[in-house]
């Protein structure tokens, strides 16, 4: 099975990454005086936008041409790690000094990082010559989104709950 068997797959997902990466900046520039006072929502900012901006590196990098499984599983693992990384430090961040609580569940911490230790995985079983990596670490990938949108949902009605009160 060849990488070229996964283009559509790529260009639907960086695309989909693109548009609601795009969509969130919009959001997060009307409401940035209360997103900057909350670390909450600052973090959770970040968290989503570094979560869109690499599903679409990762696709992006994909769709370059003549690149192999190996190479893509090295781009995978180093844009999930980053990604990782964010998620945690900024979940770490928010519970300690955040002035909201919404949606800072210890379970939606856990999930989201099991997708990408999934991406993880699935990368270094793609950088090892083992192409069924790919499907795991795709359909982490996929699953991320909802942990993404769900995200920038939770960022909104935390927002809105700041300008209630």
């Amino acid at each position: 099975m060849g990488i070229a068997q996964w283009q559509n797959f790529f260009v639907m997902v960086g695309g989909g990454a693109a548009a609601l990466a795009g969509l969130v900046f919009i959001a997060m520039s009307i409401n940035l005086p209360i997103i900057t006072q909350d670390t909450t929502h600052k973090n959770r900012a970040i968290a989503t936008l570094t979560g869109f901006t690499s599903v679409f590196m990762i696709c992006a990098f994909a769709l370059i041409g003549s690149c192999n499984h190996q190479w893509i599983g090295v781009e995978w693992l180093f844009f999930s790690l980053v990604t990782a990384i964010t998620y945690t430090r900024a979940y770490i961040r928010a519970r300690k000094t955040g002035k909201s609580s919404v949606g800072l569940s210890v379970g939606r911490f856990i999930a989201g990082n099991a997708c990408f230790l999934a991406e993880i995985i699935g990368s270094v079983l793609l950088m090892s010559g083992y192409v069924t990596g790919l499907y795991l670490a795709s359909a982490a990938l996929v699953l991320s989104f909802a942990f993404f949108i769900s995200g920038a949902w939770l960022l909104i009605i935390g927002v809105y709950e700041s300008q209630v009160k």
